[in-house]
């Protein structure tokens, strides 16, 4: 997580923006659109089978195209599947991020 907050302070250019979302993104004061993207990951990776073309729609009317749900999609499992390679492998954090 630490990572990932760091590239978000960066890229949004908000420390406390990202500092904010990295504690509870619920709470974070996001728009709409990006609360819904949030909420799709987080369903997309704790309950994958639960996912449906509804989902899909309500992404839709939060104001993101196809494009942009797909490369969501694809980051979302990329990053799931590596962290299920390193658990199941053991493989250690790298020694600069905290456990």
């Amino acid at each position: 997580m630490r990572a990932h907050a760091l590239d978000l302070a960066q890229m949004s250019r908000d420390e406390t923006l990202a500092g904010a979302v990295q504690q509870d993104f619920r709470a974070a004061g996001l728009d709409a659109p990006h609360l819904a993207l949030c909420l799709w990951a987080e369903k997309l990776t704790l309950q994958p089978a639960t996912c449906s073309r509804n989902d899909v729609q309500g992404l839709r009317d939060h104001g993101w195209c196809d494009e942009e749900i797909a490369s969501a999609a694809q980051i979302i499992g990329y990053f799931n599947h590596l962290n299920r390679l390193a658990d199941g492998l053991g493989i250690d954090l790298e020694p600069e991020m905290q456990p």
